[in-house]
């Protein structure tokens, strides 16, 4: 999701309850009333609060909002009660008139079905190397069904009693992670069949670490499919972290420059460095030669990752720009020269207003300058499963 003005008070409402069920669990796991289910603490309920239905219905988030004004305002009449004996009828009474008056949401948008890991988060860090073992797991374990695409279009899908989702499409972003995991060690059933079956789950076959590194294949197959069919990434994605080398210096790991714009120039050739943003050079894997960038990253993890996300097989003289928060947010096609406002291809609902252009104006009025005064006037703001990211 991506952040408009009129939209502050949602994502401040989304906010509010991800941080409250995050805390509740925490607190429960210090208390020790936490089960551990794959190595992190376990959601204890089968429902929790949905930020990504309240995305939808904004009617509901507009109840839920002034309900929790109603409540909180009736648990400060409580406490006025205990502080103001003289008084304490008159608050007493308030508050079941402020129960009464709130304008309750309906409980089967707020509330969903929750698995135990609904709240877990991936412990890989969305690496190049994860998404490239999620590959394998992918090819192994899920083509025949899921399609080598992700579309549900597999040599067995017909055969099955429900047709498998498209992984391409927005339902894996409606998705937690953490709720991802569960379904692919888990499986998952058809409520409407009675609880059918409609996927098996591979807990027996995989591992924790085996499901994640799957997690981290989808997004970035999905991402590229939606590039591919969209030309664009509706759905924000990260550039998937990967070492480098500086020159002489040790080998670090590209999310180390987290908070700098960082520019990834896939081929041979030497890029021209930039003040505004650290620039790596994507090296192809079966080019060993040695080379005057500054930066460089050689991995064949790395650069299948970042094909896969780009849609493209042919990755040399493509360039990738990611934000300060790490999100990929331009494509430069190889052969093209300079920068545009078309090549901004994960984009911020927010119209342009004065901030921007005031941006602009403070950078070189070249094509990149303005494409990075839009990207920091425009941040990111992604909810996926219903969680702020």
């Amino acid at each position: 999701m991506n952040s408009t003005p009129e939209a502050d008070w949602l994502n401040l409402l989304i906010d509010l309850l991800q941080g409250a069920q995050l805390q509740l669990l925490r607190v429960l796991d210090a208390l020790g009333l936490a089960q551990h289910v794959h190595g992190q603490p376990a959601w204890p309920w089968a429902r929790r609060l949905s930020g990504e239905n309240l995305l939808i219905d904004l009617g509901q988030a507009r109840s839920l909002a002034w309900t929790l004004v109603f409540v909180g305002v009736a648990v400060l009449a409580l406490l006025l009660a205990l502080l103001w004996p003289r008084l304490r009828f008159y608050f007493l009474a308030l508050v079941p008139m402020l129960l009464i008056a709130a304008p309750w949401p309906e409980s089967r948008v707020v509330l969903v079905p929750a698995t135990p890991t609904s709240f877990q988060a991936s412990p890989t860090g969305f690496t190049a190397e994860s998404i490239a073992r999620g590959r394998v797991l992918y090819q192994q374990n899920c083509v025949a069904c899921h399609g080598a695409d992700g579309k549900g279009e597999g040599p067995l899908a017909a055969s099955l009693a429900v047709w498998p989702p498209d992984l391409s499409g927005p339902l894996l972003w409606r998705r937690a992670d953490g709720d991802l995991l569960w379904r692919i060690l888990h499986g998952t059933r058809d409520a409407q069949r009675g609880g059918q079956p409609t996927m098996p789950g591979f807990a027996g076959k995989l591992g924790e670490a085996d499901a994640w590194a799957l997690v981290d294949y989808m997004k970035a197959q999905g991402a590229g499919q939606s590039l591919r069919a969209l030309g664009s990434w509706p759905q924000p994605i990260g550039l998937p972290d990967m070492a480098v080398r500086c020159g002489s210096q040790p080998p670090r790991l590209l999310a180390s420059w987290r908070g700098q714009r960082v520019r990834i120039v896939a081929g041979s050739a030497v890029p021209a460095e930039d003040p505004r943003l650290v620039t790596v050079l994507l090296r192809p894997p079966s080019n060993a030669v040695a080379t005057a960038a500054d930066c460089v990253a050689d991995s064949a993890a790395a650069w299948e990752a970042l094909a896969l996300i780009a849609g493209t097989e042919q990755l040399a003289g493509t360039q990738l720009i990611a934000d300060r928060d790490g999100w990929l947010r331009a494509r430069g096609a190889p052969g093209k020269a300079g920068w545009s406002d078309d090549d901004l291809l994960c984009r911020s609902e927010r119209a342009p207003g004065a901030t921007v252009e005031q941006g602009a104006a403070a950078l070189p009025a070249d094509g990149l300058g303005a494409l990075i005064a839009r990207m920091d006037a425009q941040p990111v703001r992604f909810v996926k499963g219903g969680f702020i990211h």
